[in-house]
């Protein structure tokens, strides 16, 4: 790119409900990014704390502060709302808990501007929470923070998000094509990006950790049932399974024949996918028969083309180690096998 051409505008949405402990440091934050041209437009869930009036006194100091008030209908509406009000061609999404580096939004419009192939650029994150009392995110996070080439995004979408939320630019013309959040019994956020994805959305993470993503209580996926476990699941499953049908696999064979494997493998049998066999290297469960399909081991596995593998198991260091024992098969992840957990 020119570095005489300008940056693309940005429009950052903030949904924000009862936030009125954090939204001034999250607004501080983006009035001192160093890109030119942006708006942030607050917007307020139906908050019953004193967001609204920190909104207004934000808004009535700040030009580019665009104020929206709603009814409480929770975030994916609120962020749908913040989106239609929008001018620019980039949208970029922030929560009202978290804070941003200067050169965030700079960053992020320069990636899009350079790669017209990409249509969602997020950045590595900062961990915002006690690492010791809240050790599952911190490790969430690390997670995230190795996956950033599109490649490696989009054949990790179905472990978990494999980005944070608020570190998101995105195309604004994106919402057009493929839709905004929506609403439901899931994590409108995880559902939507699976659903760009899936209509081939490419998405890069920058290496720089330009947001701290903070750990409050109050965060929605510590307190909403629509991002417990169950939630993720049944929304991966049919993502996953839509991933599957667009490579002619109709029948898989899973690793893993626990129960918290096998209760979500049968989430998968609701979408037309059939389950061979089970994969463990457990020798008390290899050559029991599990619900009418043999539990085996890897290396009972035929050769790589006859059967497609996902692995479920999720325990800290399983996903290296089952790597590892399908590729010294032969196995490719994403042509002979996928992780899922």
């Amino acid at each position: 790119m020119n570095p005489q051409q300008p940056l693309t505008p940005v429009s950052v949405v903030v949904p924000a409900y009862n936030t009125a402990a954090s939204l001034s440091a999250c607004v501080q934050s983006l009035l001192a990014q160093t890109h030119p041209n942006f708006e942030i437009i607050l917007v307020d869930d139906g908050s019953t704390d004193e967001t609204p009036d920190i909104i207004a006194k934000l808004a009535a100091a700040e030009s580019r502060i665009i104020p929206v008030y709603a009814e409480h209908r929770g975030v994916a509406h609120a962020f749908n709302t913040g989106i239609s009000r929008a001018s620019h061609p980039y949208i970029a999404r922030m929560d009202a808990d978290d804070v941003c580096h200067p050169d965030r939004l700079s960053l992020q419009a320069q990636a899009l501007d350079q790669r017209p192939e990409i249509g969602l650029v997020a950045s590595c994150i900062e961990f915002g929470g006690d690492r010791e009392l809240c050790a599952g995110y911190a490790h969430h996070v690390d997670w995230t923070n190795s996956v950033l080439s599109p490649q490696d995004i989009a054949l990790s979408r179905f472990i978990d998000l494999p980005f944070a939320n608020p570190a998101v630019m995105f195309r604004a013309a994106l919402i057009e094509l493929h839709g905004a959040a929506r609403q439901g019994d899931f994590p409108e956020d995880y559902e939507m990006w699976l659903r760009w994805m899936d209509h081939g959305v490419q998405m890069l993470k920058l290496p720089q950790k330009l947001v701290v993503w903070n750990d409050p209580p109050t965060r929605l996926t510590r307190n909403d049932d629509r991002y417990a476990p169950t939630a993720f699941s049944r929304v991966k499953a049919l993502y996953l399974s839509r991933w599957l049908n667009k490579r002619g696999i109709s029948s898989v064979n899973i690793f893993g024949a626990g129960r918290f494997t096998r209760r979500q493998a049968d989430l998968l049998l609701e979408h037309g996918i059939s389950i061979e066999s089970y994969i463990d290297i457990d020798p008390k469960k290899i050559g029991n028969i599990i619900a009418g399909r043999p539990v085996i081991s890897p290396q009972q596995l035929p050769a790589p083309g006859e059967r497609f593998v996902v692995s479920y198991v999720s325990n800290r260091g399983a996903r290296e180690l089952i790597t590892q024992r399908l590729s010294n098969l032969g196995y490719q992840h994403g042509v002979n096998f996928i992780m899922a957990g």
